[in-house]
C-alpha cells in the first residue's frame, strides 16, 4: 500500500499537490513545477522525499506524502517535517492517510529521530481528529510566522 517516490511519480505528486491546493482553498498559491519537484527529490542534493500510497486492488496512487529532516536543539536530535500529506477524496477511509503516517513514525523510530511535525489548517476538523486519533497534539501557544515574496526579498537585502 504504501512505497518510497520514484522519478516517474512526480507528475502524480504534482497534480494531487494541486489537489491539495484546491482543497485547502488556495490553489493561487501552488506554484511548484514537475522540474522543481524532480530536482528537489531526486536531483544532486535531494531535500524532500517522497511516499506514495497505492489502491490494494489496481495500484493506481490514490496519496502522497512529502517530507524533509528538520533538528531539534532542545532534543539534539533531527525530526520529520511533514509538508504535505493528501489522500484522494475517493480514496479517504481506506487507511491510506494513516498508512502514510505510521510510515512516517517508523522511519523517525528506526532512525533514532526524536519527533515527526506538520501544520494542519485550523478549519480542517476532520484532519484534527484524525490526528488526535493517532496521539498527536497540537503544539497551542506557537504560531507559525513565515516570509516569502516582497518581504522575503527585502529581508535577504538587507
Amino acid at each position: 500500500m504504501i512505497r518510497t517516490a520514484v522519478v516517474t511519480d512526480v507528475p502524480v505528486i504534482h497534480a494531487m499537490i494541486r489537489e491539495l491546493a484546491e482543497y485547502e482553498k488556495a490553489p493561487h498559491e501552488a506554484v511548484a513545477t514537475e522540474e522543481g519537484l524532480r530536482d528537489a527529490l531526486f536531483g544532486a542534493h535531494p531535500a524532500l522525499f517522497g511516499m506514495i500510497a497505492e489502491d490494494d486492488t489496481t495500484g493506481e496512487p490514490v496519496g502522497f506524502a512529502v517530507w524533509f529532516l528538520n533538528f531539534s536543539t532542545w532534543r539534539g536530535t533531527h525530526g520529520i517535517y511533514l509538508e504535505d500529506l493528501y489522500v484522494r477524496p475517493e480514496a479517504r477511509g481506506g487507511g491510506h492517510g494513516k498508512a502514510l503516517l505510521l510510515e512516517l513514525a517508523r522511519i523517525a523510530v528506526e532512525r533514532g529521530y526524536s519527533r515527526v511535525e506538520w501544520s494542519v489548517l485550523d478549519w480542517n476538523e476532520p484532519s484534527i481528529n484524525f490526528y488526535k486519533s493517532l496521539g498527536a497534539v497540537p503544539m497551542d501557544g506557537w504560531s507559525v510566522f513565515r516570509l516569502t515574496d516582497e518581504a522575503l526579498s527585502a529581508a535577504g537585502a538587507r
